[in-house]
């Protein structure tokens, strides 16, 4: 980790050196690079010197340690360095574990009702109450792309795109499916039923990342329509989006002009080709890895909401919580830090076999 370290360091000085060369300062598109990187760099380097610092301190109070008269001070300061160190050795541990290629994108939310009928539409409707909350708490931009209604509420569909650096990094590992276990407003007899839901985090994709020839996507217009089929247009404003290809559909009618629907579906079109590339790039390069386990993938039950107990379990990090009245209400970061923690671990273990 050292040696890393120390490149780190050099490359930090090195950027350092360039921004104040008069040929890079005139070039805008080098400059901006580079002080991006520079930024990037900075708190590991400055988390690395302090590490050096501690250890040298370290180092003294230990030698302090035989003198009669510093020795109860000494052995103070030892305690506190060799904790502070631990926990910046594990910090900078983290720091080095590889980027996430789509961290600072927006993402598209997707939520659908699974299995559960009606009672699967309303928790769809739910969970995306529960991420529109945390959003607006975070000062993320949510803007609904698509919703498709369910016939007595809730949602069989809903997307909406959050637009934000941090929003990907929070909600990665979301994808998958969400189970309730709740008495249906319906239910006449008490009887707790169990529904689904299924989450999708998709980051959105650069222009160069992806691109749908014209040729390769279907569009049909039609009138759109409301909850319970009614009508709520007089005029051909509903987009249809079928990528022949892949055989992907995208319907958007929130709009009342045809132009936006067409619109909001490519960009939707776009991110689901993009998840659908990457989903088997990393497919084939995992095939022979036990990190393949417990991925995210959307097949995979990653989430249980137990309304009579108020508990939220999460089956990736085995965590427990029996505050499901405030996750729900958009509080999600007692239940995301957790999830995020074991993903790490399981990345720096990956990272020391």
């Amino acid at each position: 980790m050292f040696s890393r370290l120390a490149d780190v360091e050099a490359r930090y000085t090195e950027i350092e050196q360039l921004l104040l060369d008069p040929g890079v300062t005139s070039d805008h598109t080098k400059m901006r690079d580079l002080s991006i990187e520079h930024s990037d760099l900075a708190p590991i380097v400055e988390s690395f010197r302090a590490l050096l610092n501690e250890q040298e301190e370290l180092k003294e109070m230990e030698e302090m340690l035989s003198d009669p008269e510093m020795r109860e001070l000494a052995q103070e300061e030892k305690i506190r360095l060799t904790a502070s160190i631990s926990q910046r050795k594990m910090d900078l541990r983290v720091a080095l574990l590889p980027k996430d290629p789509y961290e600072g994108r927006n993402i598209l939310l997707e939520i659908r009702a699974g299995t559960g009928g009606d009672e699967a539409a309303l928790f769809a409707a739910d969970l995306f109450k529960m991420y529109s909350k945390y959003a607006s708490d975070q000062g993320w931009k949510c803007d609904v792309v698509s919703m498709s209604h369910g016939t007595v509420g809730g949602f069989k569909e809903v997307i909406c795109q959050i637009s934000s650096a941090g929003a990907y990094a929070h909600l990665k590992y979301e994808s998958g499916v969400h189970r309730v276990q709740r008495v249906p407003a319906t239910e006449t007899q008490g009887r707790v039923h169990t529904s689904a839901a299924t989450v999708a985090i998709l980051p959105e994709p650069d222009v160069v990342e992806i691109n749908i020839s014209a040729q390769d996507v279907r569009v049909d217009v039609f009138r759109a329509s409301g909850p319970g089929g009614q009508s709520v247009n007089t005029t051909d404003s509903a987009v249809r989006l079928t990528h022949i290809p892949s055989g992907l559909v995208v319907i958007c009618q929130d709009e009342k002009s045809q132009h936006k629907n067409k619109a909001k579906a490519m960009r939707v079109l776009s991110a689901r080709l993009f998840d659908l590339m990457e989903s088997k790039r990393h497919a084939e390069e995992a095939a022979d890895r036990k990190s393949q386990v417990g991925s995210g993938d959307r097949s995979e039950r990653i989430r249980t909401y137990n309304y009579p107990q108020n508990r939220v379990t999460d089956h990736r990090s085995n965590s427990t919580l029996y505050k499901l009245d405030q996750i729900i209400e958009g509080n999600m970061d007692i239940v995301l830090s957790p999830v995020r923690a074991h993903f790490q671990a399981e990345a720096l273990q990956a990272q020391d076999s």
